[in-house]
């Protein structure tokens, strides 16, 4: 069983705007296998968190991972998926959604909030992404 530990983040700017989402997947001894960075069109920035978690869930089963720890610095996102809070917000319910089926696909997984700055190599590739796509104001 492969274990993973993903670092993710999303942005818009300004909120809805242009988005981008930015991650970092590691293997169990925090060796960088993958990183994730860009721009996903328009979105809000919850929108944008979702997004980053799926695009990193999606990397992380196609690397052969079957159990992810996920650390997140956007609160709503983590309640949500602990099921701590309800998704109310139309634009959410699928990507709550995806994020459940690719859950399935996994032995095991945690998804934990973690402070911003905790979270800054994933906010980093995010505002990359953003950056490059040339969108920004």
């Amino acid at each position: 069983m492969k274990k993973v530990i993903i670092n993710t983040d999303g942005t818009a700017e300004p909120n809805p705007g242009p988005a981008a989402i930015g991650a970092i997947i590691r293997d169990e001894q925090g060796k960088v296998i993958a990183t994730i960075s860009q721009s996903i069109g328009r979105a809000t920035s919850n929108q944008a968190e979702y997004r980053a978690v799926i695009t990193a869930l999606e990397t992380a089963i196609r690397l052969g991972a079957r159990q992810v720890t996920l650390r997140s610095d956007s609160e709503l996102v983590v309640r949500q998926l602990n099921r701590r809070y309800r998704v109310k917000a139309a634009a959410l319910k699928p990507l709550y959604q995806q994020v459940k089926q690719l859950l399935g696909q996994l032995r095991g997984f945690t998804i934990t909030h973690i402070p911003r700055q905790q979270n800054r190599e994933a906010d980093n590739l995010a505002n990359i992404a953003l950056k490059q796509s040339g969108t920004t104001p």
